[in-house]
């Protein structure tokens, strides 16, 4: 008979075995190092010694959907001729496919491949979107000199699960809220406040950009509303509390219906997606929707209907149309959330009576009329504008100021091992 090991321990027998196999493998590189300069008559260059290997720049990215995060910033690097190395732990990642001269991209194995990989790095700055650092499988390599976090949606840094960012060294925001509220979890938590550099959201720029050259859908020749259902995942995401309800009322509507679970739910939520995707089966009027890219559904629809996923904000804040949100939002469990330490609701889950239509349960029955009556509304659009201005700074320029920050904490890194050196 095999033994069960459940998910916790699991983590925590690879994190004990990675831990042993870091520590040998960062003594030997310490003692290849040390014959070097002895061999050398101390006259070896210590620093150069020291940086032997080592990568300036290192991005990494768990999954290939968070390329339209990183893109950008690939690209400010590309075109300010500095190299840059991308590793991903999805060997489907777009970015594997691109053509580049100073950007290198390598798969680096899923799992806990990719976590020993990343546990053993070698670089001056590493940029990630995925939280969780030094939590779980994934710990602070002792060569790496700093660990910056970018955010891969609109809304709150603390709305990530419990000390989701607490072990980055600094975490790029886009709005004053988020440092607001990164500052009083770090200060009730008793820990040192991280770097806050202000940096916009570089997929939401890229997103404007692609939007503008391509123009809006063309629904001249519309002959039916298109009704996009983009939820969260997890125990309080709209499928999962009100699912067959809500898409039998909404298949009963007419209209065209796209619906796009959050791809967690495809491997977190696998029985309720199966259960579903088979009482509501693809046909003219009904689909779902698995695209890597979320562009062409959220351009193409004329009204979402969504909880408190972070899809809610590109959808109001680059093509500025009308939402419809659940009441799931309201009731969401936050207790696993680092939100769950401040006193106030997250920003994202106070704005969603501002920017649009609440759906209760009572009102599914009539969910046709809803949609046409926030079709219909140009109530919202005036709050839309103001909440782009607070959590979309510097629109336009997010990649570049992402890069600047990351050459300025290298070079202090390279400084410092050259003082180090001399010394």
């Amino acid at each position: 008979m095999l033994a069960y090991i459940d998910p916790g321990t699991g983590s925590m027998l690879f994190s004990i075995l990675i831990g042993i196999f870091a520590a040998v493998v960062f003594f030997f590189q310490k003692l290849i190092i040390k014959v070097k300069f002895l061999l050398s008559g101390g006259r070896a260059d210590r620093a150069a010694a020291m940086n032997a290997e080592k990568i300036p720049f290192l991005i990494f990215s768990e999954s290939g959907r968070y390329w339209n995060t990183f893109k950008p910033v690939c690209d400010e690097f590309e075109k300010r001729g500095v190299d840059i190395t991308y590793w991903t732990a999805s060997e489907e990642d777009p970015a594997l496919k691109e053509k580049y001269e100073h950007v290198k991209t390598e798969f680096i194995g899923e799992g806990n491949k990719a976590f020993t990989r990343l546990n053993l790095a070698n670089a001056d700055v590493l940029l990630a979107t995925t939280p969780g650092l030094d939590v779980y499988q994934w710990k602070r390599s002792k060569n790496v000199g700093f660990y910056a976090h970018v955010l891969h949606a609109a809304g709150d840094p603390v709305m990530y699960r419990m000390f989701g960012l607490d072990f980055y060294d600094a975490v790029f925001i886009a709005g004053d809220f988020m440092k607001d509220e990164l500052l009083e979890l770090w200060k009730r938590r008793e820990i040192k406040p991280r770097e806050l550099p202000m940096a916009g959201i570089p997929y939401l720029d890229a997103m404007k950009e692609r939007l503008e050259k391509e123009g809006a859908s063309d629904t001249s020749d519309k002959k039916n509303r298109s009704v996009l259902v983009a939820p969260a995942w997890g125990p309080d995401g709209l499928l999962t509390v009100m699912g067959e309800e809500i898409l039998g009322a909404l298949k009963d509507t007419g209209y065209d219906i796209t619906v796009r679970p959050h791809p967690q739910s495809f491997t977190a939520e696998k029985e309720l997606m199966e259960r579903l995707m088979k009482k509501f089966p693809e046909n003219e009027h009904f689909h779902w929707n698995r695209d890597r890219d979320n562009f062409e559904c959220l351009k193409s629809s004329d009204i979402m209907i969504s909880d408190f996923s972070g899809v809610i904000y590109d959808y109001t804040l680059v093509f500025d149309k009308p939402l419809i949100y659940t009441d799931t939002g309201a009731s969401y469990n936050k207790v696993v959330y680092d939100c769950c330490w401040l006193d106030e609701e997250p920003w994202m889950i106070r704005k969603l009576p501002e920017i649009g239509t609440p759906l209760k349960k009572d009102d599914i029955g009539n969910i046709k009329k809803v949609i046409d009556s926030a079709i219909e509304s140009s109530e919202f659009s005036e709050a839309r504008k103001k909440a782009r201005t607070e959590t979309w700074k510097h629109p336009g320029i997010g990649a570049e100021l992402i890069a600047d920050n990351m050459i300025s904490w290298q070079e202090e890194l390279e400084s410092k091992r050259s003082e180090e050196g001399k010394k």
